[in-house]
């Protein structure tokens, strides 16, 4: 963990708090190049009427198209929530050298339910959670005790 990363978690969370503002499940995402927020995205799934609009996603495509690359090699991801596989494994395609979480998803989390960056895949991307984990799970619970 560097010193930037609640503050960059903090940014992340500040996405989440835009996708409960339109009643979707609030998980913000960041991408960081060379200490700069380069990519930005919050779950858009209601909204576009689209099971890939994650925040992750999102926050990717926003980097990719800024940085005119597919490559983001030199990018770090901070996430509200362990990613799911089908994010996970974008951070993986996009070439993502750093993930951050905040809390971690018992349920449909890449990493403590599938171990998806082992080594057989070749993965190199290097992963940590638990960062401001407290907030990042309670807007979730929040937002899922509203819903019940």
């Amino acid at each position: 963990m560097n010193k930037n990363d609640e503050f960059y978690m903090r940014e992340a969370l500040v996405e989440a708090k835009k996708a409960l503002e339109k009643d979707e499940v609030p998980i913000g995402a960041i991408v960081v190049v060379d200490d700069k927020i380069v990519g930005r995205g919050h779950n858009e799934r209601e909204e576009s009427h689209l099971i890939s609009r994650h925040a992750e996603i999102i926050a990717i495509e926003d980097a990719e198209k800024r940085l005119n690359t597919k490559i983001l090699d030199n990018a770090s991801i901070y996430v509200t929530i362990e990613p799911c596989p089908m994010c996970a494994y974008a951070i993986m395609e996009a070439h993502i050298k750093k993930l951050v979480y905040g809390a971690i998803d018992e349920k449909r989390g890449a990493i403590s339910t599938l171990d998806i960056y082992n080594k057989k895949l070749g993965s190199k991307v290097l992963y940590y959670g638990k960062i401001i984990e407290g907030e990042c799970s309670n807007l979730l619970k929040e937002f899922f005790k509203n819903k019940r």
